[in-house]
């Protein structure tokens, strides 16, 4: 039976808002519905149903179910997202230099560069995407799962997102921390419909 770690990075330490309440068992499927509408789903009654069964499921093994566990219950469903950005390129620099990071971006059928620092290889790289696209997004929150598996650990990172008064997640998982905190970010922009930045220098 493989081992989970979860390594939670709590949310005041780095500015982010407090982490909502965790449901149980005990909730009821109110509850769940509620919470899953934050999460940006509307579910038909069958989908509703189905995740409730696979949420009790999880409750017995599982004290409490976070936001997270829930976006893998409903992971199944399809969720229509447009594909137009991808990550073609990630380069990061840490170490005692400033940390950097360089990506290149497909929009479509063309590909854009950008290149920033940052507090660290994740900051800087976002910091990068940020210059590409015309929205003003806010990483609200950022969760670390690292799955141990022998010595190829997977890490799968989940992020929130806020643009105006919209609030999206996003998923990635990769050997690369870095890489899968990028590709969250990425899902997440996705979803938000974000577009890209006309070419000019600031």
């Amino acid at each position: 039976k493989q081992r989970q770690t979860y390594e939670i990075i709590d949310p005041q330490d780095i500015g982010l808002n407090e982490s909502v309440i965790a449901l149980t068992a005990r909730s009821g499927r109110a509850a769940l519905v509620h919470r899953l509408e934050l999460l940006g789903y509307d579910l038909t009654q069958e989908e509703i149903d189905s995740t409730y069964e696979k949420f009790l499921a999880l409750a017995d093994k599982k004290k409490e179910i976070h936001d997270y566990d829930l976006l893998y219950l409903v992971g199944d469903i399809d969720r229509m997202k447009q594909q137009s950005i991808a990550l073609k390129f990630l380069q990061v620099t840490t170490g005692t230099l400033v940390p950097t990071a360089t990506v290149v971006l497909k929009f479509g059928d063309h590909e854009r560069m950008s290149t920033a620092t940052g507090n660290g290889p994740v900051d800087a790289a976002v910091s990068a995407i940020k210059k590409l696209i015309n929205e003003k997004v806010v990483l609200a929150e950022f969760l670390m799962q690292a799955i141990t598996r022998g010595s190829n650990d997977v890490g799968r990172v989940h992020v929130q997102v806020e643009c105006g008064s919209r609030t999206v997640h996003g998923f990635g998982a990769h050997t690369d921390t870095t890489r899968a905190s990028i590709e969250a970010f990425l899902d997440a922009l996705r979803a938000l419909n974000v577009t890209e930045k006309i070419e000019e220098e600031d």
